[in-house]
């Protein structure tokens, strides 16, 4: 179907006025798509060939769709007027028939291994009313054999393109159609169908109707019309995402009469990701568009809210994308399997983009994904790229491509496995339109539990559980409230979409966001190519310091997002090296280019606290160099201590000499390990070593708590035994100030936040693993900044 968005009007209607209709793409009017998902159902019964899907849900009901949201003109071809056997014939029989240059045909362009014949019936021309049994819906779909492929042969849908046997069919511009011959022949003789589609400016865009068992589920147009129920818009990118808009591609919310605002772009990005964590999440964010439908008091939601809100799925890799998710992609109408073409008129195709809105939910019990029933439609766009190009790759899709259609005014970025509350991300966009100059909000992330806490018998989920705990009651609302956050997690996060845009010069938060792609090869430096591993506090630096702007990020407490934490020592230390690798040279990148504040327009009073704010991140980063080394003077100082003979005695200082081999011999281990070798191959020794540091801490504890009751015992022996005694005693005030100003403040900052349960199950396992964590951490740091790899995945 060809469209011209420059020439809406059609106007220019000399550059195709002599194509036959007969050979031409239908005439858009004749199939113009509705948009309103509901109206009076039709109450006569379905035809004979309509059954339900077996899952639960009932019978799809008919509606009168609302004229004034009907498509207009789509620049795609229907599948369903393209006749399988007959096309080649009817070309052959108008061999003057010439073609605009608009149209490309080339038949060799649309053919490969996957393609599939389309659909054939068409109601409206070849198939008259009587040719039907009496009582028979004409337009009725045929239902199916559970255990068959969607896309069979016998149906509108062509053979499995997976089939080992079978024949298929070519079609010549004579007219014939070839079989294979009678005569039994050594080897079976394949033959495939060359099917020439009409393309617009080399773009294949095709209207594929849903499988019939879902169409029978959901309210849809009634035959003969059809609506974004009805059928699934496949587009076959062929471009680069930043080219997106300049190939003249478009999505459907553009294709409207009235075209759709989109207020809320959700996007899912994920990799390998199993059926449970792609559930998992988009269950939350169904249920986040289930309740802004309900708010009927906003200005902004309501009954209609999901048409305001498009969710975009992007897959990093047509051949990494897990088998199970794509089934519950096809069960959600997003995605049909044999539709997806590798090259058009000779270009390789980087992305297939489909598009539908779905009337399916999700639900998830026991690690058990079914599909239910649901009430609010769901304007669902995936993007399946065709190669692996990592995590930023599929943001370019969404930022650059998508984006620039749809032209969002909040963004909210998640990752497959991420679960937002029931109305986190409404929390999140009521940050934007409470506060003008908020460019980025994120929320609280937990890491996920499990039913009853039971994940928390694994040390390492605790101390995660505890790491992330902290950071969001003291970090980030710290940060926030300065108007600054260091990194706004990209597993959960948004951001204002004209805050991201780049100046006139090509030059703003997006183009920085973005560098780091190409820079991941060998012409980048190990300083440019290990902060761009934490591309996200680059981002959040560049927006806070974009010239002649004053935008500023908040952290939200409200939104939360349960992900999934490493729970083996292998993964764990993969994360945590690309985290550190990124986030220290992305804080070195900030702190050296903090002049670039005073280029915004922020008031004076809020450049002094961004001025403040560095200066304190400076002194983090200052300690957390000297990390390794105050750590082992703090080891040292206490347990040689243990040997004054008013302690242990010549046993203390045994203990002293044993333990401090031990450490040494633990740390030289530590970093021999880190040098280059496999976590997952030496997982044995690595949790060796974990033992071993916590041995070590449990000394350490007990030196700290052993010389402070001794230092209290001693001045209470005294004669005259005065309090300001104990307070004036070195040794106590030495060790007692500095426990209780990191783990008293602790205790107290959690109750305060009304969040302290953290503090009883997960403080014990954090305290022993620390060493381990923050020590092997700084190896691993240093020792792998040739390595900027993604760690876990990609």
């Amino acid at each position: 179907m060809s469209y011209n968005r420059l020439d809406p009007a059609g106007q220019g209607q000399d550059d195709y006025y002599n194509m036959n209709n007969r050979h031409q793409s239908p005439h858009p009017q004749g199939y113009q798509l509705e948009d309103a998902p509901y109206g009076r159902p039709n109450t006569t019964s379905p035809g004979p060939g309509m059954h339900n899907l077996e899952i639960p849900m009932g019978p799809g009901a008919h509606r009168i769709g609302t004229p004034s949201d009907q498509l207009q003109a789509q620049p795609s071809y229907s599948v369903e007027h393209l006749d399988q056997n007959q096309y080649h014939q009817r070309m052959s029989l108008n061999p003057s028939q010439s073609y605009d240059s608009e149209y490309s045909l080339d038949p060799n362009a649309h053919h490969d291994a996957y393609y599939q014949p389309p659909y054939q019936p068409s109601p409206h021309e070849e198939h008259p009313l009587q040719n039907y049994a009496p009582g028979q819906d004409p337009y009725a779909y045929n239902d199916d054999d559970d255990h068959q492929p969607i896309l069979q042969s016998h149906e509108p849908y062509g053979p499995d393109p997976h089939s080992a046997s079978g024949t298929d069919y070519k079609g010549g511009y004579d007219g014939t159609v070839q079989s294979p011959s009678a005569t039994p022949v050594p080897a079976l003789r394949r033959y495939k169908t060359v099917k020439e589609v009409q393309l617009f400016n080399g773009n294949l865009v095709l209207d594929c109707p849903i499988p019939p068992k879902l169409l029978n589920q959901v309210n849809h147009a009634p035959p003969p019309e059809r609506d974004e129920f009805t059928h699934m818009r496949y587009s076959a990118a062929t471009c680069d995402p930043s080219e997106f808009f300049e190939e003249r591609f478009t999505l459907r919310q553009k294709l409207f009469a009235k075209p759709r605002h989109t207020e809320l772009f959700i996007v899912v990005t994920m990799y390998n990701e199993d059926d449970v964590l792609f559930a998992r999440t988009m269950h939350g964010v169904f249920k986040n568009i289930e309740f802004m439908c309900t708010r009927k008091d906003s200005k902004t939601w309501g009954k209609d809210a999901w048409k305001k809100i498009v969710v975009c799925v992007v897959s990093d890799g047509r051949a990494k994308i897990n088998p199970r998710t794509r089934a519950v992609l096809a069960g959600l109408g997003v995605y049909q399997d044999g539709i997806a073409k590798q090259q058009v008129n000779g270009k390789d195709v980087t992305a297939h983009i489909y598009e539908y809105t779905t009337q399916v939910g999700i639900s998830l019990k026991k690690d058990i994904v079914t599909l239910t029933p649901k009430q609010q439609p769901v304007q669902l766009l995936f993007c399946l790229k065709e190669k692996n190009q990592k995590k930023i790759n599929s943001h370019r899709w969404f930022f650059q491509a998508f984006g620039r259609v749809l032209d969002p005014n909040i963004c909210v970025l998640l990752d497959a496995g991420t679960k937002p509350g029931k109305d986190s991300i409404y929390h999140l966009w009521k940050a934007f339109d409470l506060e003008p100059h908020c460019a980025g909000a994120c929320g609280e992330i937990k890491a996920m539990l499990g039913p009853g806490g039971k994940n928390l018998v694994n040390p390492l989920v605790a101390t995660q559980n505890f790491e992330y705990k902290m950071s969001n009651i003291l970090d980030k609302p710290l940060e926030s409230a300065f108007g600054f956050i260091s990194v706004l997690p990209g597993a959960f996060s948004a951001y204002r979409y004209v805050a991201l845009q780049n100046d006139k010069t090509g030059n703003g938060p997006l183009e920085k966001y973005f560098a780091g792609e190409k820079m991941h090869g060998a012409n980048a430096g190990i300083f440019t190519a290990n902060m761009y591993l934490a591309e996200d506090r680059i981002l959040c630096f560049e927006l806070v310091s974009k010239r002649n702007c004053h935008w500023i990020l908040q952290y939200v407490k409200s939104a939360t997002g349960e992900t999934d934490v490493p729970d083996t020592m292998a993964e764990l230390i993969l994360q945590r090296r690309r985290w550190l690798n990124g986030s220290f040279f992305a804080a070195i990148y900030a702190l050296a280019h903090f002049y670039q504040i005073f280029r915004s327009d922020h008031s004076f009073l809020r450049k002094i606290m961004f001025l403040i704010e560095f200066t304190y991140q400076t002194i983090n980063m200052i300690f957390a160099w000297f990390a390794l080394g105050n750590f082992f003077l703090v080891f040292h100082i206490l347990t040689t201590s243990l040997g004054s003979s008013d302690l242990l005695g010549n046993v203390g200082v045994i203990l002293g000499v044993v333990f401090e081999w031990l450490y040494l011999f633990t740390l030289l281990t530590c970093f021999i390990l880190a040098l280059g070798n496999r976590p997952q191959g030496t997982n044995k020794v690595y949790m060796s070593m974990v033992y071993f540091w916590i041995i070590i801490m449990i000394y350490l504890m007990f030196a700290s708590i052993f010389i402070t009751v001794k230092s209290i015992q001693t001045q209470l022996a005294k004669d005259e035994f005065n309090w300001t005694d104990i307070i004036k005693n070195q040794i106590f005030y030495t060790l007692i100030i500095s426990l209780a100003s990191t783990y008293l403040l602790w205790f107290i900052s959690s109750f305060l936040f009304f969040d302290p349960w953290h503090m009883f199950t997960s403080f014990l396992q954090y305290l022993l693993l620390t060493p381990h964590i923050s020590i092997f951490s700084t190896f691993t740091l240093f020792c792998n900044t040739h390595d900027i790899t993604w760690g876990t995945k990609g």
